[in-house]
């Protein structure tokens, strides 16, 4: 529904609510300031299918600037506030962003962004500024409140990570529908049975693609979403008792840590205002989500997806119950499992899971990529590895290759590698997901020294450091083991398996067991 005419129906209903503070922005505010940051983008000359680049916290700012580039028919890159200053300005210059906006509390990673993100045309800070910023509030207010002449609906193009270790923006069609285009029932009313009444929980950041699609889907269809800072479990238990929120969305880690709360900190809250909890991005335990639907009762939904758009599998409570380990049917596109020859597999057979039908897309500035994620028939992979059950139910097996997903974040080794493996005290280097009970797994390095007396504690402590100057540190090992030599065919290939199975021998491989 267009922002204008929620407006008109309730100016002062909330449109979102920032969950610590209790600071209320209604449908009105969102649309006079939607409008001025999109009146802004078109003085600065940006037209539709022209990019700007966005990272900050949670910040109250961060959906009114969302929604702006929504109707100004551009696409928009949300980037991680805990990226690096080099990763950071790789993405921004990438995706060919004109316009950049963070906040004051990002200075230490932005400040030498201009220099190094030539393709920049205007920097913005919210909540005070440094030199070569300009103030995103003082630029803004300077604006009309009224939507611009040219409205057309612009969209996301977020990143992941690619085979090389270089994040990718996944690139979609913008859309042809007009912005603000009644279309009928959206997924969250038809899949979920949410209404205008529903109150929606983010406790996630939101450059992620699931909290931003649906905190902005929510709002746009009337409801009104609250918005956690950041993650806290205790905080997440209280914001659903105390704004009766009906629908949330959570990743696997965030139940784990809920669940291993004291059980009369856990139980004092009242949840029982939630009607659909949604989660995703990672595999969830079985014994986890078995223990969330005792706690919550059957609103636990699942779905499988990509931020391609290309495909969309879903799973309620009593689907699950009854396929245990699964994640759903298909619901947007054909499911096809595939051998590495690209041959269909039977029915219950293990392979390569292909999306026909569903959503275009391509990684942006890598056709290389992109051809990869494509069969000669014209499907679609996201690179997982699955099967179907009789009764086309889908089940995961294994993870794109070597990806991995720690808390919901996806992870790929090859960046923390490639930094690794330039210490001039390191011969080769293997990184790769281990267990760790909490988020699933956890980051770990098998180091080759150039001296294997340096091996120990000290080079530990030494290598991890070297890679967090310059890597996120949830991306860098949180531990490293030393050994001789790495198992390395002639041609190159290193046999990473090898060396993760020391790890996962005890732990089964099967992700639907």
């Amino acid at each position: 529904m267009h922002p204008a005419v929620l407006a008109q129906q309730q100016p002062n209903k909330p449109a979102y609510i920032m969950a610590e503070t209790g600071e209320i922005i209604t449908r009105q505010t969102l649309e006079d300031s939607s409008n001025q940051a999109a009146q802004l983008f078109r003085q600065l000359g940006l037209q539709r299918g022209d990019h700007i680049a966005v990272m900050m916290e949670n910040h109250v700012a961060y959906i009114q600037i969302c929604l702006a580039a929504m109707r100004a028919g551009l696409y928009f890159t949300c980037i991680s506030y805990r990226l690096q200053e080099q990763e950071v300005a790789y993405i921004v210059s990438d995706c060919n962003a004109r316009v950049f906006i963070t906040t004051r509390g990002q200075q230490a990673v932005v400040e030498r962004l201009i220099e190094n993100a030539p393709n920049i045309e205007q920097c913005y800070m919210l909540d005070g500024v440094i030199g070569g910023f300009d103030s995103w509030e003082e630029a803004t207010a300077a604006m009309p409140t009224t939507p611009i002449a040219d409205e057309s609906l612009g969209i996301a193009m977020l990143y992941s990570s690619g085979t090389t270790g270089r994040p990718k923006g996944v690139l979609k069609p913008l859309p042809t529908e007009g912005f603000g285009v009644d279309t009928g029932p959206n997924l969250f009313q038809m899949l979920y049975g949410a209404t205008e009444e529903s109150i929606y929980l983010s406790p996630a950041p939101l450059y992620h693609a699931a909290p931003l699609t649906f905190t902005m889907g929510f709002i746009l269809a009337g409801m009104t979403c609250v918005v956690m800072s950041h993650f806290e479990p205790e905080a997440a238990l209280s914001a659903i008792e105390r704004y009766q929120i009906t629908h949330s969305q959570w990743v696997p880690t965030m139940f784990i840590r809920m669940l291993k709360l004291d059980e009369d900190v856990r139980l004092k809250y009242d949840v029982s205002s939630l009607q659909c909890a949604i989660h995703a991005a990672a595999p969830c335990p079985i014994l986890v989500k078995e223990q969330m639907i005792n706690w919550w009762g059957p609103v636990i939904h699942e779905y499988y997806a990509g931020s391609e758009g290309n495909g969309f599998v879903a799973i309620n409570s009593e689907e699950w119950l009854a396929h245990k380990g699964s994640v759903g049917r298909a619901l947007t596109a054909v499911l096809h499992i595939v051998d590495d020859e690209g041959a269909e597999v039977a029915q219950g057979d293990t392979g390569t899971i292909y999306f026909e039908g569903g959503g275009e897309f391509e990684y942006y500035n890598d056709a290389a990529k992109t051809q990869e994620s494509r069969h000669p028939k014209g499907w679609s992979t996201l690179g997982d590895v699955g099967y179907i059950d009789e009764d086309g139910y889908l089940y995961l097996t294994d993870r794109k290759s070597y990806m991995i997903i720690s808390g919901g974040v996806n992870i790929y080794p090859q960046e923390a590698e490639n930094i690794l493996v330039n210490h001039p005290k390191v011969m080769d280097v293997a990184v790769f997901g281990v267990p760790n009970a909490d988020f699933g797994e956890e980051v770990k390095a098998v180091v080759q020294p150039k001296n294997m007396a340096d091996a120990g504690p000290e080079l530990e402590e030494e290598l991890i450091a070297f890679c967090r100057s310059q890597l996120s540190h949830i991306k860098c090992p949180r531990s490293i083991d030393f050994d001789a030599e790495l198992p390395r065919h002639p041609t190159g290939k290193l046999y990473k398996r090898l060396l993760k199975d020391r790890y996962w021998q005890d732990h089964g491989k099967n992700l639907a067991s």
